[in-house]
């Protein structure tokens, strides 16, 4: 990863999203996501406290459901940017709409590379911006392959990493297309410091810590 042609010295990101974004946000989370996550899933939050308000931050996480993108977003308290299909920036109404709720665009099967620049761009806009560790959905809720990416846009920004552990979420769609009213909680730990360099050795000690960290969280069950 070392060999991407970007500049470690950014420019200053703004310290807090679009007001339209934050907006929105706000509106779709106190009347669909957080209302839904409270009753039908009857929700937990542990560790809220944790997370910056402000500034440049990263969100890995483990991931287990379509609804994980919109729960972490919803508990952190602040827009979360994830990744979305690149064909869904091409249908009129939904691509302003995922724009403006901090999607970025990315191709299916391609290399990594194309990724952490989209994932770049969000942290220097001053998005929060999500990465799950694992990069797809794994069925029991663990973290079992986690990849570079997050540590290494940790380094080369200067940006914390914020841990956040979904428990339950694997038990939503595990009996067909139908969500489940399976309990869910969410446990967020204190923000890691970026690592002191891209060497693939610290790379891979953060992002074996992160999913450590995850990992223990998940283990707490509900």
């Amino acid at each position: 990863m070392s060999d991407l042609n970007l500049s470690p010295d950014l420019p200053p990101a703004p310290d807090r999203e679009p007001l339209a974004s934050l907006m929105l946000y706000r509106l779709f989370k106190w009347s669909i996501v957080s209302p839904v996550l409270h009753t039908y899933f009857r929700g937990r939050i542990h560790g809220a406290e944790h997370v910056p308000q402000r500034g440049r931050l990263l969100v890995v996480s483990n991931h287990a459901s379509d609804f994980d993108p919109l729960l972490v977003a919803s508990c952190v308290n602040r827009p979360v940017a994830f990744m979305a299909k690149e064909q869904l920036f091409r249908v009129p109404v939904l691509k302003q709409a995922i724009q403006l709720y901090g999607a970025y665009p990315v191709k299916r099967g391609v290399a990594d590379r194309a990724a952490l620049k989209s994932a770049m761009q969000s942290v220097e806009s001053g998005w929060a911006t999500g990465v799950f560790l694992d990069g797809t959905r794994t069925q029991d809720g663990l973290i079992h392959d986690p990849k570079n990416g997050a540590a290494w846009l940790s380094a080369k920004t200067q940006t914390p990493l914020l841990p956040v552990c979904l428990w339950g979420v694997q038990e939503i769609f595990s009996q067909g297309n139908f969500p489940r009213p399976v309990p869910v909680t969410v446990r967020i730990a204190p923000p890691i410091a970026p690592p002191p360099s891209t060497r693939r050795e610290d790379l891979a000690a953060m992002t074996q810590a992160c999913a450590d960290v995850i990992n223990h969280l998940h283990g707490l069950g509900r």
